[in-house]
Protein backbone atom coordinates (compact mmCIF):
# COMPACT_ATOMS: atom_id res chain seq x y z
CA UNK A 1 0.00 0.00 0.00
CA UNK A 2 1.27 3.46 -0.86
CA UNK A 3 1.89 5.63 2.16
CA UNK A 4 -0.16 8.84 2.67
CA UNK A 5 3.09 10.81 2.54
CA UNK A 6 3.98 9.46 -0.91
CA UNK A 7 0.45 10.07 -2.20
CA UNK A 8 0.56 13.65 -0.96
CA UNK A 9 3.93 14.15 -2.64
CA UNK A 10 2.64 12.77 -5.96
CA UNK A 11 -0.38 15.06 -5.86
CA UNK A 12 1.84 18.06 -5.10
CA UNK A 13 3.99 17.28 -8.14
CA UNK A 14 0.97 16.72 -10.40
CA UNK A 15 -0.56 20.11 -9.66
CA UNK A 16 2.36 22.20 -11.06
CA UNK A 17 2.45 19.96 -14.16
CA UNK A 18 -1.27 20.52 -14.71
CA UNK A 19 -0.85 24.25 -14.14
CA UNK A 20 2.01 24.32 -16.66
CA UNK A 21 -0.16 22.54 -19.23
CA UNK A 22 -2.95 25.06 -18.77
CA UNK A 23 -0.54 27.99 -19.04
CA UNK A 24 0.94 26.62 -22.28
CA UNK A 25 -2.54 26.08 -23.70
CA UNK A 26 -3.55 29.62 -22.77
CA UNK A 27 -0.35 30.94 -24.35
CA UNK A 28 -1.04 28.99 -27.55
CA UNK A 29 -4.58 30.35 -27.67
CA UNK A 30 -3.30 33.93 -27.31
CA UNK A 31 -0.79 33.32 -30.11
CA UNK A 32 -3.57 32.08 -32.40
CA UNK A 33 -5.72 35.12 -31.60
CA UNK A 34 -2.85 37.47 -32.43
CA UNK A 35 -2.11 35.65 -35.69
CA UNK A 36 -5.80 35.69 -36.69
CA UNK A 37 -5.91 39.44 -36.03
CA UNK A 38 -2.75 39.89 -38.13
CA UNK A 39 -4.28 38.00 -41.06
CA UNK A 40 -7.37 40.18 -40.95
CA UNK A 41 -5.36 43.40 -40.74
CA UNK A 42 -3.16 42.43 -43.70
CA UNK A 43 -6.19 41.55 -45.82
CA UNK A 44 -8.03 44.75 -44.89
CA UNK A 45 -5.16 47.22 -45.24
CA UNK A 46 -2.73 45.55 -47.63
CA UNK A 47 0.01 46.71 -45.28
CA UNK A 48 2.62 44.44 -43.67
CA UNK A 49 3.79 47.18 -41.30
CA UNK A 50 1.36 46.16 -38.59
CA UNK A 51 0.62 48.31 -35.58
CA UNK A 52 1.34 46.17 -32.54
CA UNK A 53 -1.06 48.29 -30.50
CA UNK A 54 -3.93 47.74 -32.96
CA UNK A 55 -2.98 44.10 -33.29
CA UNK A 56 -3.19 43.65 -29.51
CA UNK A 57 -6.52 45.48 -29.38
CA UNK A 58 -8.06 43.23 -32.01
CA UNK A 59 -6.67 40.09 -30.37
CA UNK A 60 -7.92 41.29 -26.98
CA UNK A 61 -4.50 40.98 -25.36
CA UNK A 62 -2.04 43.54 -24.02
CA UNK A 63 0.72 45.03 -26.18
CA UNK A 64 3.22 43.52 -23.74
CA UNK A 65 1.71 40.07 -24.33
CA UNK A 66 2.14 40.45 -28.10
CA UNK A 67 5.82 41.30 -27.69
CA UNK A 68 6.37 38.58 -25.09
CA UNK A 69 4.87 35.92 -27.36
CA UNK A 70 6.48 37.02 -30.63
CA UNK A 71 9.18 39.62 -29.98
CA UNK A 72 8.45 41.80 -33.03
CA UNK A 73 5.89 42.42 -35.75
CA UNK A 74 8.20 40.70 -38.24
CA UNK A 75 7.97 37.56 -36.09
CA UNK A 76 4.16 37.85 -36.11
CA UNK A 77 4.12 38.00 -39.92
CA UNK A 78 6.54 35.08 -40.20
CA UNK A 79 4.35 33.03 -37.85
CA UNK A 80 1.27 33.86 -39.92
CA UNK A 81 3.07 32.81 -43.09
CA UNK A 82 4.20 29.50 -41.61
CA UNK A 83 0.73 28.84 -40.22
CA UNK A 84 -0.91 29.56 -43.59
CA UNK A 85 1.42 27.33 -45.57
CA UNK A 86 0.95 23.57 -45.10
CA UNK A 87 2.77 23.13 -48.40
CA UNK A 88 5.25 20.49 -47.21
CA UNK A 89 2.58 18.14 -45.91
CA UNK A 90 0.52 18.47 -49.08
CA UNK A 91 3.55 18.12 -51.34
CA UNK A 92 4.58 14.80 -49.81
CA UNK A 93 1.08 13.46 -50.49
CA UNK A 94 1.27 14.16 -54.22
CA UNK A 95 0.84 11.05 -56.36
CA UNK A 96 2.44 11.76 -59.74
CA UNK A 97 3.95 9.70 -62.52
CA UNK A 98 7.34 11.35 -63.08
CA UNK A 99 9.62 14.25 -62.12
CA UNK A 100 8.17 16.65 -64.71
CA UNK A 101 4.73 16.17 -63.23
CA UNK A 102 6.17 16.64 -59.72
CA UNK A 103 7.67 19.98 -60.77
CA UNK A 104 4.36 21.31 -62.07
CA UNK A 105 2.28 19.81 -59.28
CA UNK A 106 4.59 21.54 -56.79
CA UNK A 107 4.31 24.84 -58.67
CA UNK A 108 0.50 24.62 -58.86
CA UNK A 109 0.28 23.71 -55.19
CA UNK A 110 2.49 26.62 -54.15
CA UNK A 111 0.89 29.25 -56.38
CA UNK A 112 -2.58 28.03 -55.49
CA UNK A 113 -2.22 29.75 -52.11
CA UNK A 114 -1.73 33.12 -53.82
CA UNK A 115 -4.64 32.66 -56.20
CA UNK A 116 -7.05 31.64 -53.45
CA UNK A 117 -6.15 34.49 -51.09
CA UNK A 118 -4.64 37.39 -53.06
CA UNK A 119 -5.63 40.01 -50.49
CA UNK A 120 -3.33 38.33 -47.98
CA UNK A 121 -0.48 37.19 -50.22
CA UNK A 122 -0.10 40.26 -52.43
CA UNK A 123 1.10 42.54 -49.61
CA UNK A 124 3.13 39.68 -48.17
CA UNK A 125 4.99 39.24 -51.44
CA UNK A 126 5.50 42.97 -51.78
CA UNK A 127 7.30 42.80 -48.45
CA UNK A 128 9.12 39.59 -49.40
CA UNK A 129 10.46 41.07 -52.63
CA UNK A 130 11.46 44.38 -51.05
CA UNK A 131 15.14 44.55 -50.21
CA UNK A 132 15.56 45.95 -46.73
CA UNK A 133 18.41 46.43 -44.32
CA UNK A 134 19.08 44.13 -41.41
CA UNK A 135 17.03 46.38 -39.14
CA UNK A 136 14.02 46.33 -41.47
CA UNK A 137 11.22 44.87 -39.35
CA UNK A 138 9.00 43.84 -42.25
CA UNK A 139 11.40 42.11 -44.66
CA UNK A 140 10.66 38.39 -45.02
CA UNK A 141 13.36 37.22 -47.43
CA UNK A 142 15.51 35.45 -44.83
CA UNK A 143 18.55 33.47 -46.01
CA UNK A 144 17.09 30.36 -44.35
CA UNK A 145 13.84 30.59 -46.31
CA UNK A 146 15.71 31.20 -49.56
CA UNK A 147 17.98 28.22 -48.91
CA UNK A 148 15.03 25.92 -48.20
CA UNK A 149 13.30 26.95 -51.42
CA UNK A 150 16.45 26.50 -53.50
CA UNK A 151 17.09 23.06 -52.01
CA UNK A 152 13.55 21.88 -52.74
CA UNK A 153 13.69 22.97 -56.38
CA UNK A 154 17.20 21.61 -56.82
CA UNK A 155 15.92 18.20 -55.71
CA UNK A 156 12.99 18.33 -58.15
CA UNK A 157 15.22 19.30 -61.07
CA UNK A 158 17.90 16.75 -60.21
CA UNK A 159 15.22 14.05 -60.15
CA UNK A 160 14.06 15.09 -63.64
CA UNK A 161 17.63 14.76 -64.90
CA UNK A 162 18.09 11.39 -63.21
CA UNK A 163 14.87 10.13 -64.81
CA UNK A 164 16.15 11.14 -68.24
CA UNK A 165 13.60 13.92 -68.77
CA UNK A 166 16.04 16.84 -68.64
CA UNK A 167 19.55 16.95 -70.11
CA UNK A 168 22.48 17.25 -67.76
CA UNK A 169 24.50 19.76 -69.81
CA UNK A 170 22.70 22.53 -67.86
CA UNK A 171 23.14 22.06 -64.12
CA UNK A 172 20.21 21.80 -61.75
CA UNK A 173 21.63 24.87 -59.95
CA UNK A 174 21.50 26.95 -63.14
CA UNK A 175 17.97 25.76 -63.94
CA UNK A 176 16.82 26.58 -60.41
CA UNK A 177 18.20 30.11 -60.73
CA UNK A 178 16.43 30.64 -64.06
CA UNK A 179 13.11 29.44 -62.68
CA UNK A 180 13.61 31.54 -59.55
CA UNK A 181 14.29 34.70 -61.55
CA UNK A 182 11.20 34.11 -63.68
CA UNK A 183 9.04 33.46 -60.62
CA UNK A 184 10.39 36.51 -58.79
CA UNK A 185 9.71 38.82 -61.72
CA UNK A 186 6.21 37.46 -62.24
CA UNK A 187 5.36 37.69 -58.54
CA UNK A 188 6.66 41.25 -58.43
CA UNK A 189 4.39 42.20 -61.34
CA UNK A 190 1.46 40.50 -59.61
CA UNK A 191 2.15 41.98 -56.18
CA UNK A 192 2.14 45.55 -57.53
CA UNK A 193 -1.00 44.98 -59.63
CA UNK A 194 0.59 44.76 -63.08
CA UNK A 195 -0.59 41.16 -63.50
CA UNK A 196 -4.09 39.95 -62.70
CA UNK A 197 -4.49 37.06 -60.28
CA UNK A 198 -6.16 34.96 -63.00
CA UNK A 199 -3.01 35.32 -65.12
CA UNK A 200 -0.55 34.34 -62.38
CA UNK A 201 -0.71 30.53 -62.58
CA UNK A 202 -0.59 30.24 -66.39
CA UNK A 203 2.10 32.95 -66.69
CA UNK A 204 4.50 31.20 -64.36
CA UNK A 205 3.58 27.75 -65.66
CA UNK A 206 4.22 28.76 -69.26
CA UNK A 207 7.54 30.34 -68.34
CA UNK A 208 8.64 27.24 -66.44
CA UNK A 209 7.62 24.95 -69.31
CA UNK A 210 9.47 27.03 -71.92
CA UNK A 211 12.67 27.15 -69.86
CA UNK A 212 12.61 23.43 -69.13
CA UNK A 213 11.71 22.53 -72.72
CA UNK A 214 14.95 24.14 -73.90
CA UNK A 215 16.85 21.68 -71.67
CA UNK A 216 14.65 18.63 -72.15
CA UNK A 217 15.45 15.24 -73.62
CA UNK A 218 13.21 13.89 -76.36
CA UNK A 219 11.12 12.07 -73.74
CA UNK A 220 10.87 15.13 -71.55
CA UNK A 221 10.13 17.49 -74.45
CA UNK A 222 6.97 15.56 -75.36
CA UNK A 223 5.62 16.12 -71.84
CA UNK A 224 6.63 19.77 -71.79
CA UNK A 225 5.10 20.52 -75.19
CA UNK A 226 1.75 19.47 -73.74
CA UNK A 227 2.32 21.75 -70.77
CA UNK A 228 3.17 24.66 -73.06
CA UNK A 229 0.00 24.21 -75.09
CA UNK A 230 -2.14 23.93 -71.95
CA UNK A 231 -0.67 27.03 -70.30
CA UNK A 232 -1.00 29.08 -73.47
CA UNK A 233 -4.69 28.25 -73.61
CA UNK A 234 -5.11 29.06 -69.92
CA UNK A 235 -3.31 32.39 -70.28
CA UNK A 236 -5.33 33.39 -73.34
CA UNK A 237 -8.55 32.59 -71.51
CA UNK A 238 -7.46 34.55 -68.45
CA UNK A 239 -6.50 37.57 -70.53
CA UNK A 240 -9.81 37.49 -72.41
CA UNK A 241 -11.67 37.26 -69.12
Amino acid sequence: MTSPTLEAGANTMAEPVADLGRREQAKAERRQKIMAAARDMIRETGDMNLSMRELARRAEVSVATSYNLFGSKRAVVMAVLEDERDFVQKYHKLDVADAIERIFEAYELGYGYFVRDPDFYRPLWRALLTAGGKDDDTGLASPERQAQTRAAWHMLLTSAQEEGLLKTDTSAEALERMLSHLAGGTLLSWSVGMLETEELLPSVGLGYALILAACATEKGRARLDKKIATFRQMLAKAQQG
